[in-house]
């Protein structure tokens, strides 16, 4: 969910999240960085190491750069794949119109252009709901996958309180605005695309039938009964909630984060 980004990330962001970045420019690097042909624009990818594919989605307004503390620690064991979302990053083509169901398609396409069969799937916050709907529309391409911070549909009870009406302030301050550049009609319409999506029903998780790992920290934006909801209404599920942990958990505990995915990865999978 976006506020928008920059206040967003000022908000979420802990000061040990806000530490030095790695050395790695991850999101800026030339030497691991190419522009594919995606389904109308050109998706900027980035690929570390080697071994089992892992593809990691990050959220809304942001790029793969949200994965900075994380990359290190599965390279050393997975082939990571990240790239930028349409509209988002390096893939900023501003003028073509966006859904959470697009994206999803999005990833699919380069992950046949990759000639990646599976993969595991890391996705945090708007990447969580595009990685369940990847597991959705194309049943068996996901090995595995750890969500953070998702949500099945925009709304009060899906936000932790107080959360949404912010939310609903910021639209009815902003609806009324024309907007001049290319730049701030792209930042209204990934807006929009939080505030009026997505429309999952959670009936509908039944579809996913590969295992996920379920994650919000005990103070996420996102609600606690909502991600309990998507838990219990996947097939082959496992809940964490991160203690002292807004919703940035994989920046503000990184190495927590990459311990127990990664332990979720390697275990054997059993459903509930």
């Amino acid at each position: 969910m976006r506020i928008p980004a920059a206040a967003l990330l000022a908000l979420l962001l802990t000061p040990c999240a806000r530490a030095a970045a790695p050395a790695v420019p991850y999101g800026n690097n030339p030497a691991a960085g190419h522009y594919y042909d995606i389904r109308g624009f050109k998706m900027y990818c980035e690929e570390y190491g080697q071994g089992p594919a892992l593809l990691m989605i990050h959220g809304n307004g942001g790029s793969m750069a949200a994965f900075s503390r994380n990359v290190g620690y599965f390279a050393q064991k997975y082939h990571v794949i990240l790239a930028d979302s349409r509209s988002q990053g390096k893939s900023a083509d501003l003028a073509h119109p966006i859904s959470f169901e697009m994206m999803a398609d999005d990833f699919a396409a380069l992950l046949d252009t990759l000639h990646v069969p599976q993969a595991y799937v890391i996705g945090w916050s708007d990447g969580g709901i595009n990685a369940l709907l990847l597991a959705m529309r194309h049943p068996g391409l996901v090995r595995a996958m750890a969500i953070s911070g998702a949500n099945l549909w925009p709304g009060e009870d899906a936000f932790a309180p107080g959360i949404w009406a912010g939310i609903v302030k910021q639209y009815h301050d902003s609806e009324r605005k024309v907007w001049t550049t290319d730049r701030e009609m792209n930042d209204w319409k990934l807006f929009m695309l939080d505030y009026e999506q997505p429309h999952i029903a959670a009936e509908d998780l039944k579809a996913v039938k590969c295992p996920c790992l379920v994650i919000c920290g005990d103070h996420d934006m996102i609600s606690i009964p909502h991600t309990v909801l998507i838990y219990r209404s996947l097939p082959k599920a496992e809940l964490w909630v991160v203690p002292d942990s807004g919703h940035a958990t994989l920046m503000e505990h990184p190495a927590d984060f990459d311990r127990v995915v990664d332990g979720f990865f390697s275990a054997p999978f059993h459903a509930r």
